[in-house]
């Protein structure tokens, strides 16, 4: 049977206490309406969702910006409830199965909504409801049964009286409905209850009140039905997705020393065998290979890293690590940074748009920007790349071989040839010849018992105490 999936998003969530809409809000790095329309998406590879569509209300163009072009949308510009969401799609609907789920619901997995399917198919129901079990059911509406256990309808909290709240078992608001049945109810639901709204809750009973089979998934895991409805509940879905995340990782084979400060992203990819230390942070693309140690305090965003990197107390920002390289401490790899197999960047060392060679070492204290830096170069201490003028970035080129001495400033553009050497303390401003030796300093000079002088000096007035200075400079 044909089905499509529709997702309520238009929802204006008050409690989030924030300046745009709910679904928009993060968990682990994407916006949790993305989680629900990946699942949709699962289902849809599998053939058991044809289209989805979304209901848009608040931030309606962001939230179809954050969705993509992979669903179809509508708008529900007057928000009087589910019902009415589902009434605003009613006309685009050709399917024979519907599909209902909420866009803050991001935990929920494909398999769980799959399951829906065959309950569904099995039991030859009206709509199938995912329900689940609850110590704590406030917020929820309740799953009301007959004496044999049949569904006969859900009530919502504000409407239940004390033995209806004492349920535990709840409706999460995913639904699988018989498209033809709902269509035939949905102009006989009222909003007559402590809201004002219409209920897509009230379909459940007009179904069984018309002899409808109303069937029931319980979900095994009790956290994926979990709705955000403020930032309370935004955390907690955070800390369940990243341990989902940290989990999926270590059955991979990757170490993580303290899943409770370690934050990986979905998209992020970790080979075996890589260990993750404490207080670690992996965002967006990021791949790392095999047998890497990554961490303690590193932060790792859209960066590719090869087999048998080390990483410590670091930040790495869309850069290509290839294999064997060490980073860190204190050091920052910013944009355009490409280090080459078995380089060597260290302490409190910055990068920006930088390539360094093959066995290449930046040790400490050094800023290369818009540098390209050969194989089996040593920059000093010190060392810094002098690639602004103000208007314009220029770029440094240090060839093969070459020794950079301690404090060498490059004025860019400027070119140190092939086994090359530049002067503990210069500023090259020229290009140095390959094997040349590039030299800049003002010539020393020691002035004899200088202390003594300058100690003598005080008894006369400020501009007489000048003047002696200058003779002694002098």
């Amino acid at each position: 049977m044909s089905c499509a999936g529709l997702i309520l998003a238009a929802g204006e969530g008050t409690r989030m206490k924030s300046r745009m809409a709910k679904v928009l809000h993060t968990v682990c790095g994407k916006p949790m309406i993305c989680w629900v329309v990946e699942a949709l998406e699962d289902l849809r590879s599998r053939g058991l969702v044809d289209r989805i569509l979304v209901v848009t209300g608040r931030d309606a163009e962001r939230v179809e910006e954050a969705v993509g072009s992979g669903a179809v949308f509508v708008r529900q510009e007057e928000r009087r409830g589910t019902a009415h969401a589902v009434m605003q799609a009613a006309d685009l609907l050709e399917e024979e199965l519907l599909l209902v789920v909420t866009g803050d619901s991001p935990l929920i997995r494909p398999g769980t909504l799959a399951e829906l399917f065959r309950v569904h198919r099995e039991t030859d129901a009206w709509v199938t409801l995912l329900t689940a079990r609850l110590e704590d059911p406030t917020g929820y509406g309740r799953i009301i049964r007959d004496l044999q256990g049949a569904v006969v309808g859900v009530v919502e909290e504000g409407d239940a009286n004390p033995e209806e709240r004492a349920i535990k078992e709840v409706n999460t608001s995913t639904y699988l409905f018989l498209w033809e049945r709902l269509r035939e109810v949905l102009p006989r639901i009222r909003p007559d209850n402590a809201k004002g709204e219409f209920y897509l809750t009230d379909a459940v009973r007009l179904m069984a009140e018309a002899g409808g089979v109303i069937s029931t998934v319980e979900a095994a895991d009790p956290t994926e039905v979990l709705g955000i409805n403020d930032r309370l509940h935004l955390a907690q879905a955070e800390r369940i997705m990243r341990e989902r995340i940290l989990r999926r990782l270590m059955e991979e084979g990757v170490t993580v020393e303290d899943p409770a400060t370690a934050y990986v992203g979905p998209e992020v990819k970790v080979g075996r065998d890589t260990t993750i230390r404490p207080f670690v942070i992996l965002e967006g693309k990021t791949v790392i290979g095999e047998d890497c140690l990554v961490g303690p305090g590193v932060r790792i965003v859209d960066s590719v890293l090869g087999k048998g990197v080390r990483v410590e107390q670091a930040v790495l920002r869309e850069c290509v690590v290839e294999d064997g390289v060490s980073i860190g401490p204190f050091a920052s790899l910013r944009p355009g940074t490409h280090l080459m197999e078995g380089s060597k960047i260290g302490t409190f060392v910055e990068t920006k748009k930088t390539v360094v060679g093959r066995g290449s070492k930046i040790p400490h204290l050094s800023y290369m920007g818009d540098a390209h830096i050969g194989s089996n170069v040593n920059v000093g201490a010190g060392s810094i790349t002098c690639n602004y003028d103000g208007v314009s970035k220029h770029p440094t080129v240090i060839e093969d071989d070459a020794f950079i001495g301690s404090d060498t400033m490059f004025i860019a553009p400027v070119r140190v040839g092939r086994g090359a050497v530049t002067g503990a303390g210069s500023a090259i401003s020229q290009d140095v010849p390959p094997g040349a030796l590039g030299i800049e300093r003002s010539r020393q000079r020691n002035i004899p018992g200088w202390r003594n002088k300058k100690s003598e000096v005080g008894d006369g007035t400020e501009g007489d105490n000048q003047e002696k200075v200058d003779d002694i400079q002098r």
